[in-house]
């Protein structure tokens, strides 16, 4: 766990040893940057066309939050922003763990020697044989009923009315989603902890 997320590069504790993480990147919409400015267009997602920074979350298998990234621009792809983090230096040369991923970060299981594992490729792409599309249906849900708790990890960050639409200067950003992953992973903890039978 975290208080004030820490990087890939810096610490081994984000990913413990022989346990699933599930990562995924989300986008929280900002102002639209002044006319004029020159990287104007870099904030404009690929997905939603609208003003938006990324950031890439790590959850456990139970959906509880244990790393997030500072924000990147919008325009970032999901496996470059995971590239830029360290993180398949990081998967190297750290813990043996299973990192469950969607389909933008699909080439990342090769490089880091099958430990980020994404949806089954499809093989056929017109006129598939019914046997394989029901098997290639049914290896896609059993991945992302898997992968649900990184979206379930992402909601509760986005609950909190400091990220659901940023006003302020994009500049600070990054500090913001560090302070509410923060506050939500001591949250996470403290109702864990409470949980536990005395």
């Amino acid at each position: 766990m975290f208080g004030s997320a820490p990087s890939p590069r810096s610490s081994t504790t984000w990913a413990p040893a022989g346990q699933t993480g599930i990562i995924d990147g989300t986008e929280i919409r900002v102002r639209r940057p002044a006319v004029g400015r020159k990287d104007r267009e870099k904030f404009i997602s690929g997905k939603n066309k609208q003003n938006a920074v990324k950031a890439m979350v790590l959850t456990d298998a139970g959906g509880r939050l244990l790393f997030c990234s500072p924000a990147q621009p919008a325009s970032c792809a999901d496996i470059t922003h995971a590239r830029q983090l360290g993180l398949v230096r990081h998967l190297a040369v750290g813990p043996a763990v299973e990192i469950l991923a969607d389909a933008s970060y699909q080439g990342l299981g090769a490089q880091t020697g099958g430990r980020v594992v994404t949806p089954p490729h499809r093989k056929f792409k017109k006129n598939p044989p019914d046997w394989y599309e029901e098997i290639y249906e049914r290896q896609r849900k059993a991945h992302s009923s898997r992968r649900i708790r990184v979206e379930h990890g992402i909601a509760h960050l986005k609950n909190w009315r400091a990220l659901a639409r940023h006003h302020g200067r994009r500049e600070h950003m990054s500090d913001t989603i560090q302070a509410v992953a923060g506050l939500l992973s001591h949250q996470q903890t403290a109702t864990r902890k409470s949980r536990q039978p005395q």
